[in-house]
């Protein structure tokens, strides 16, 4: 029978886990453990101190796409408790969600305290003790139970135990003295470090729909091409930002995902192509172009941008061809038109490092999803030991998925936990 559980971190999976498990099971015990001096940290400073609490797609099949990593092991979990599910819970606990224009979850307030509020009280009420300056510096297994030492001298015994770590240190070197194995954890969700003339002092120019491609810079020509060659191209379209370090924004932030273990690889060198007009097709750009050559001749190229892009950004890319501010449409010669295309569509552009992505910093990698049963989160190398959240080798893009994610486990694994 169980009557003490321990959860190890106090972040958004740990927590769901601790007040799934307190309410289903009042019977049991249940002692959430957190190393820092407040929990719920990461989610208190998410989507900007709003708190994106998850995203409104409420189909399993599409909602599983946004995980370039787990979205196999999630696609049965969100059978379960999916965004709806949230929704609701949240209502439940009083606390209503709003949906953006881009589906993206935020509680009416605007403000994550509303969020980190509702979940610190909820966990009272269900009776989960709550440890925070509590590191645990080990947990081994005794006669069935779990045995965790914490660095302040502490023991605490329990007959499960959940692992929602997050991607600390920490937790991954429990998980693996419990015997399970680990895929090494790299950022994910990132900026691009660029040093172009093209994108110089533009810095806040946005856009609202940009393709990028990415070519990962191969380390090593003489390696037999692989995977992670200059032959990967990966692709994403959404909206884009300059930054004065390079570029952002969630068309970025989601190649960066999807690229993460590449990226890392090639020691975040590549190309990124740009296509700033998704919306065009090159003939349509050539005829447009010819079209205001004949109708505009005497007007500045520089000065007139007969596409939605940004002025200055146009000025930008018009001039690193050599176009200067006064010359005219009619002195527009058929190679620099064919090169203005190119430079719209396709322009190169050289990525020098990573940047970070600070509100919802995520790494893809930890404990292996094979060696976790998904329908209860309960580890298939050490019964009794439960894992929850970003410790999983699951990861999703931004827009609300990580925290679905860390809702979704966390709720299954407080399910388990008690039974």
């Amino acid at each position: 029978m169980v009557k003490k559980v321990i959860v190890l971190g106090g972040g958004a999976a740990g927590f769901f886990g601790a007040i799934t498990c307190a309410q289903k099971y009042p019977g049991v015990q249940v002692v959430l453990v957190e190393a820092g001096p407040e929990v719920l940290a990461k989610v208190r400073i998410s989507g900007g101190g709003r708190c994106n609490v998850t995203h409104a797609c409420f189909e399993p099949g599409l909602l599983v796409q946004n995980y370039p990593r787990g979205s196999k092991a999630l696609r049965g979990a969100f059978t379960r408790f999916q965004p709806q599910d949230t929704i609701e819970w949240f209502a439940s606990q009083g606390v209503e969600l709003k949906t953006e224009a881009d589906g993206r979850m935020f509680p009416t307030t605007d403000n994550s305290a509303t969020i980190t509020h509702c979940l610190e009280q909820a966990a009272i009420e269900a009776g989960v003790q709550i440890w925070t300056k509590s590191a645990a510096v080990g947990v081994s297994r005794e006669q069935g139970q779990f045995l965790v030492e914490l660095r302040r001298g502490e023991q605490l015994r329990g007959d499960r135990l959940l692992l929602a770590t997050g991607s600390n240190p920490q937790g991954y070197k429990i998980a693996e003295a419990l015997g399970h194995s680990l895929i090494p954890p790299v950022p994910s969700l990132f900026t691009f470090n660029i040093t172009d003339p093209r994108l110089s002092e533009l810095s806040g120019v946005s856009l609202e729909q940009v393709k990028l491609r990415l070519i990962p810079e191969e380390k090593n020509p003489h390696k037999t091409p692989s995977k992670t060659s200059n032959k990967t191209s990966l692709e994403q379209t959404g909206a884009f930002l300059i930054t004065h370090w390079g570029v952002s924004g969630p068309a970025v932030l989601k190649l960066s995902a999807w690229a993460a273990r590449v990226l890392h690889d090639q020691q975040y060198q590549g190309q990124l192509i740009i296509n700033w007009l998704p919306a065009y097709n090159p003939e349509v750009l050539r005829q447009q172009l010819t079209a205001i050559k004949g109708q505009l001749p005497q007007r500045s190229i520089a000065s007139s941008c007969p596409f939605p892009v940004p002025k200055r950004l146009w000025q930008k890319l018009v001039n690193y061809l050599g176009v200067s501010d006064g010359q005219k449409w009619a002195e527009l010669s058929k190679k620099t038109l064919n090169q203005l295309i190119e430079e719209l569509t396709q322009g190169s552009y050289a990525i020098e490092g990573k940047g970070v992505f600070k509100e919802e910093f995520v790494t893809c990698g930890g404990v292996p999803l094979g060696e976790v049963d998904f329908k209860t989160m309960e580890s298939k190398i050490c019964p009794g030991l439960y894992l929850a959240g970003e410790v999983l080798d699951i990861d999703g893009v931004t827009g609300g998925f990580n925290f679905q994610s860390a809702w979704t486990t966390g709720y299954l694994a407080g399910l388990g936990l008690g039974s």
